[in-house]
């Protein structure tokens, strides 16, 4: 059984109880592992700093934990990772890492310890351990992301190479006779694979049975099989598995044997939890959570959004908080200037910059309390002052467009400034303009030999999300870290709002955006129906070559025909917002076109 990016969703754990206890009392040695990322997320980790989601986790027996990066939210505040070395110590069972280096950091020593262990003890952190199961011995290793450096907090403590790491562990095992091995992962499943993932572990590493993992959030409703290296080339089946996010499911995984340790079968499903019962016993621990969480939650800030504030995200290139300016991002970016501002006494902080990837959640209509806020910045980061010089902050700005559209985590809202990009420009050459709000009121462009001061949060000023500009900035100690609270920020800003109506002013603007390149069409795809045309928005470029007919379809833009021209083509009902382009075609038209509108020129 296997779980991973839960996020402190606690509320249906006494469905993810009932679901345990229904495995196991079918087949009552399964393993339960987790894959990291119990941290951050909801009201209950902000209260309890995973000591309720710890209880629960002790309450179902899990047999191991490897880190996910949000285990490490915690590094930039004042206490550090105490509250992790906490939950390690309370826990009644190991966690594992093949990959982190925690000794220097003096709150885990006496935890942690580079090795596999055969007898491993609750509450400490081990390299990998060996669990005996129906007689036979299974290794179980740990990995997390690299990318941890730059996405959580992590200090002092260090990541090391997966690939290395995972080798290292699986000759451990080996040495040990062990030939079950078991990845517990939390590098993504097909997440960057500059970094890593665990399509590229089960294909580059020898030795792995089964991968758990988490990190991206996959829902991979059955087990995927790699049974090919990077080669190509046969290679012993492994099995790979993940369990979406939230507690939404309990994934499980059956794997059986030959005699050699090879898989031979697997099967695999993702037990949905909202159908299931609550568990009595566990529905009962959860009420002394959750009495306070709903006290703390319920408390009105003495504001009122007039319309719901969205968090939109998308799998495609539409509008998302983590690609386009967003009236949340707006909300929030206002609130640190404003904060900025008044807890320096300097009115010429320019702007300010939130990460899309830090705005978690949107907020209804009507009155808003403390747990929606909690709920949108659930992370704990502070405010931060950082100087940079105008040719800098251009850089950073190329860094928050390098994915357009797609999305991106370090996507920047911004407060003070108006920004234009170009997302059809080669990356690290998207920034059109950047304009910030004088004292006057009035837009002015930044320029590259003068420093500005912007605020944000601790987390980015400090290079989270590769802002390497803003790093470098903050290593030569021009980020000064103000130890206010983003979120009790943000309520205080809606509170003195009173009456919240969203709006998107124009603050981050791609001068292309519906503007697509040329769309290449073919024939056989182009048309639609008398009833329901295709309409196309931009130039169409399309070739007829063994087409009957192209028909019933609207361009707004310019339509360009290439290819030859079949015997009885027709081409008909179509509207050309632009101009069309006749000039490529082979034959003779002259018969073959009827019904066209075109509104610019047609070139022949």
């Amino acid at each position: 059984m296997h779980t991973n990016d839960t996020h402190a969703h606690l509320d249906n754990i006494a469905k993810r109880t009932t679901a345990i206890k229904n495995v196991r009392a079918k087949k009552p040695n399964s393993l339960l592992l987790d894959a990291g990322d119990v941290f951050s997320g909801t009201l209950y980790f902000n209260e309890f700093q995973g000591k309720a989601d710890l209880e629960f986790m002790n309450l179902l027996r899990y047999d191991a934990m490897t880190f996910g990066n949000h285990e490490f939210d915690l590094g930039s505040s004042k206490e550090g990772h105490q509250a992790l070395a906490d939950f390690i110590k309370s826990a009644n069972f190991p966690f594992i890492s093949a990959n982190v280096d925690f000794s220097a950091d003096d709150r885990f020593k006496g935890l942690f310890t580079d090795l596999i262990s055969s007898k491993p003890e609750k509450g400490k952190i081990y390299n990998g351990i060996i669990k005996e199961i129906n007689g036979e011995k299974v290794g179980i290793f740990g990995l997390t992301t690299e990318e941890t450096k730059d996405i959580s907090s992590p200090g002092s403590i260090v990541f090391e190479n997966y690939i290395k790491e995972a080798e290292n562990a699986v000759k451990a095992f080996e040495g040990q006779g062990v030939d079950k091995i078991i990845a517990l992962t939390h590098i993504g499943y097909d997440d960057n694979a500059k970094i890593d993932n665990d399509l590229t572990l089960a294909s580059t590493v020898k030795g792995i049975d089964v991968i758990v993992g988490g990190h991206s959030h996959t829902q991979l409703d059955e087990p995927v099989v790699i049974d090919q290296d990077n080669n190509n080339k046969t290679k012993d089946p492994t099995v790979i598995v993940q369990a979406y996010q939230y507690s939404d499911f309990l994934g499980t995984v059956d794997v059986e044997f030959d005699s050699k340790g090879k898989v031979i079968t697997t099967n695999g499903e993702l037990i949905k939890l909202s159908s299931l019962a609550d568990d009595a016993e566990a529905a009962n621990i959860l009420k002394k959570y959750s009495e306070q969480i709903k006290e703390v939650s319920n408390k009105p800030i003495g504001a009122e959004a007039l319309s719901e504030l969205t968090n939109p995200r998308t799998s495609d290139t539409g509008p998302s908080v983590r690609n386009s300016e967003t009236a949340l991002g707006n909300i929030i970016t206002d609130g640190m200037l404003a904060k900025a501002r008044a807890q320096t006494q300097n009115p010429n902080i320019i702007m300010a910059l939130q990460n899309g990837g830090g705005i978690r959640s949107g907020i209804d209509a009507g009155e808003i309390t403390v747990g929606e806020v909690i709920t949108v910045l659930p992370f704990g980061n502070t405010l931060a002052t950082i100087t940079l010089t105008g040719a800098e902050l251009k850089q950073a700005f190329e860094i928050s467009f390098k994915e357009s559209p797609k999305e991106s985590g370090g996507f920047l809202h911004v407060s003070g400034a108006k920004v234009e990009f170009d997302s059809l420009k080669p990356v690290g050459e998207r920034v059109v303009s950047i304009k910030y709000k004088d004292t006057n009121g009035t837009y002015v462009d930044i320029k590259d030999q003068e420093s500005y001061t912007v605020a944000t949060n601790a987390f980015t000023a400090k290079g989270g999300d590769k802002y390497d500009v803003f790093k470098k900035a903050y290593e030569e100690g021009r980020v000064t870290d103000l130890g206010l609270s983003d979120w009790e920020n943000l309520a205080e800003h809606l509170a003195s709002l009173k009456k919240i109506k969203p709006t998107l002013e124009g603050r981050i603007v791609d001068v292309k955006k519906g503007e697509d390149p040329d769309i290449r069409i073919p024939g056989t795809e182009f048309s639609g129906t008398t009833e329901s045309p295709k309409v196309y928005n931009g130039n169409v470029i399309v070739d007829i070559t063994n087409v009957a007919s192209l028909s019933n379809a609207v361009i707004k833009g310019n339509l360009i025909i290439t290819g030859t021209l079949s015997e009885n083509i027709t081409i008909s009902n179509i509207k050309v917002e632009g101009n069309l382009d006749l000039s490529a075609v082979k034959g003779d038209s002259d018969n073959s076109i009827e019904n066209i509108e075109v509104t610019g020129e047609t070139i022949l």
